[in-house]
């Protein structure tokens, strides 16, 4: 814990910093670690690399709802994207299309005039169960063939994301 500035002598006194020279590159991770720093608390949750089991996931999720259209060559599904990450998106449907398939998926994060579109394969499905209680039934979705440009478009969007919204929680 830090002593009031009075209880220090001027010749020990902290020096001014210097001024804002380089940039950081903000991740969800360092998000995340920073808030746990200035809390005085460790993060609870593991950085992507060091996750284990059911939650290895290589990037953190990030909750949207956001329209999406995906497209086969025989299928065309208008549904919403419930969370985002660098590397796929969950997409909310009552009818996700079979593991394996590719798609080409359209969307445009709030703000932006032009949509992303970008090729992605269903990497598992929640299926709905009739009988059953299952709240959100949908697909995840793996994004793949991604260019230089989508990369870093996509990217900049789900750390903004991340940023805004740990800078107002």
């Amino acid at each position: 814990m830090l002593e009031p500035r009075d209880s220090v002598p001027d010749a020990q006194a902290p020096k001014a910093e210097a001024p804002f020279t380089h940039l950081v590159c903000v991740t969800p991770a360092l998000i995340e670690a920073k808030a746990g720093s200035v809390s005085g608390e460790k993060s609870e949750r593991p950085a992507p690399s060091e996750r284990t089991g059911s939650d290895r996931r290589s990037a953190d999720r990030i909750d949207v709802v956001w329209s999406v259209d995906c497209e086969t060559e025989d299928t065309f599904l208008y549904a919403n994207i419930t969370n985002i990450s660098e590397v796929g998106i969950f997409v909310r449907t009552n009818e996700p299309l079979e593991v394996g398939t590719r798609v080409t998926l359209k969307f445009a994060p709030p703000g932006s005039l032009d949509p992303l579109v970008l090729t992605g394969q269903v990497q598992w499905v929640n299926p709905i169960r009739m009988l059953a209680s299952n709240p959100n039934p949908g697909m995840g979705i793996r994004f793949i063939d991604l260019n230089r440009d989508h990369r870093e478009r996509l990217v900049g969007v789900v750390r903004t994301i991340a940023y805004v919204r740990s800078s107002t929680n």
